[in-house]
């Protein structure tokens, strides 16, 4: 699984990782060792682009991002 998915997966299910990445999302994403290109790709909110960074089909991705940068579970 890479880097990216695994953190999409956490602040999926960790409400304290998701305040940490609302918070300052590039330390955090820094600090669970994402790239420059992988931090790029989450913080567009393009599922296309993070689905391929991430090596899975758009369809598997469940993150939306908001209009000021915070990360909800999509309905």
């Amino acid at each position: 699984m890479s880097k990216l998915l695994k953190y999409i997966n956490l602040l999926d299910q960790d409400a304290a990782a998701r305040e940490a990445h609302n918070q300052s999302p590039q330390a955090s994403m820094e600090q669970h060792g994402l790239n420059a290109e992988e931090q790029q790709g989450l913080m567009s909110g393009d599922h296309a682009a993070m689905a391929k960074l991430a090596g899975v089909d758009a369809t598997e991705l469940h993150m939306t991002q908001s209009s000021n940068g915070e990360y909800l579970k999509s309905t």
